[in-house]
């Protein structure tokens, strides 16, 4: 399903390892920092210290719906400061989160939203309203996107997207190594567990207008798909989800124009390379280069729910800081319950 054109990218708020705003976040992945660390306490079945890549400003005492919280709040008013000025004026901007697939150590999501909405309360006069919940993991935020597409292309004029994520639980850790997906000596095509929360402000083109919000970035189509055959089906993936997403979305890239950046959520798992690989083999065409993909998660980590909307800053922060080798960007997401989503951004 492809979302609808022309929404606008007019706030960004991020809360990552490696930084606690979107500039500092983005600026750090262009300088490649990392902040992998051996976890203080935790060690996986070979007895080796877990290496994991947390927000250090977040209490390691801080686990659950807190740390998700911790992450998330912050992140969110990041993003709205744009509208400070209006703010007390509007009806509550809807909300479109996504969140990671259900685990056992977590609340339901219906929980994890609604805490969300009330720690907003005090510090945003209550002006946000959580209308849409994706719980689908890396795909989610991305999902959510198309969802403020659809919004905004009905009639709404502001939407708030965002994914959090946190993968630093004691038993998601454990979980991870027993399914060999936690990265060590043993299980070397794992992945560095990783936490974050990403938000982006996005509004129609009438909405800018109206409010006196600076365009950051138009994203031109957002498009999503299910791919059937998951490596847990036993089947061979040869990624027909990712290439129908990846389609939907470069259906409303300019005729003789090429995708000039590719944002995606490889982590070091052999699966999701292949996956991607067996995409650009089909469309490697409408790419300057399909196989320069920025991989962040080698900086922050895995980030799951919250990765889409913090492809979306590092592109927009490419386009700004003028380090950007042309106007289009593809980001695309990939979650283990078989949801793919695709989006492109192009000039403001």
């Amino acid at each position: 399903m492809q979302g609808a054109a022309a929404i606008m990218i007019a706030g960004l708020g991020a809360r990552t390892p490696v930084g606690i705003s979107a500039p500092m976040s983005a600026a750090s992945v262009r300088a490649g920092i990392v902040r992998f660390a051996q976890h203080p306490f935790m060690v996986d079945g070979a007895g080796a210290p877990m290496v994991v890549s947390a927000a250090s400003y977040v209490p390691a005492s801080v686990l659950g719906l807190e740390r998700y919280l911790a992450l998330a709040v912050p992140a969110m008013a990041e993003a709205l400061e744009p509208l400070a000025r209006v703010m007390s004026s509007l009806r509550p901007v809807p909300v479109a989160l996504g969140l990671p697939l259900e685990r056992s150590e977590l609340p339901p999501r219906s929980q994890v939203a609604s805490r969300l909405e009330a720690a907003l309360e005090g510090s945003l006069e209550g002006r946000v309203r959580i209308s849409r919940v994706h719980s689908a993991g890396h795909a989610a935020g991305l999902l959510a996107l198309q969802t403020a597409a659809e919004w905004l292309n009905q009639g709404a004029e502001l939407c708030l997207v965002g994914g959090v994520e946190s993968y630093i639980e004691p038993e998601t850790l454990e979980w991870l190594d027993r399914h060999e997906q936690l990265k060590s000596q043993t299980h070397r095509w794992g992945f560095v567990p990783g936490e974050a929360a990403a938000f982006c402000l996005v509004a129609s083109e009438r909405a800018m207008s109206r409010y006196g919000l600076q365009p950051l970035a138009r994203v031109t189509a957002v498009a999503s798909a299910i791919e059937q055959d998951r490596p847990d089906t036993g089947r061979v993936c040869t990624g027909i989800g990712l290439t129908r997403a990846l389609q939907g979305a470069l259906a409303a890239l300019p005729s003789g124009a090429k995708v000039d950046h590719v944002f995606g959520d490889l982590n070091g798992d052999r699966s999701r390379a292949d996956e991607y690989g067996f995409s650009i083999a089909r469309l490697g065409e409408r790419f300057v280069d399909a196989t320069a993909v920025c991989t962040p998660a080698d900086c922050w980590g895995d980030v799951g729910a919250a990765s889409g909307p913090l492809f979306v800053n590092l592109a927009v922060a490419a386009r700004l800081r003028r380090y950007a080798r042309g106007p289009w960007s593809l980001l695309w997401t990939s979650s283990e319950s078989g949801e793919r989503c695709a989006a492109l951004m192009g000039p403001a």
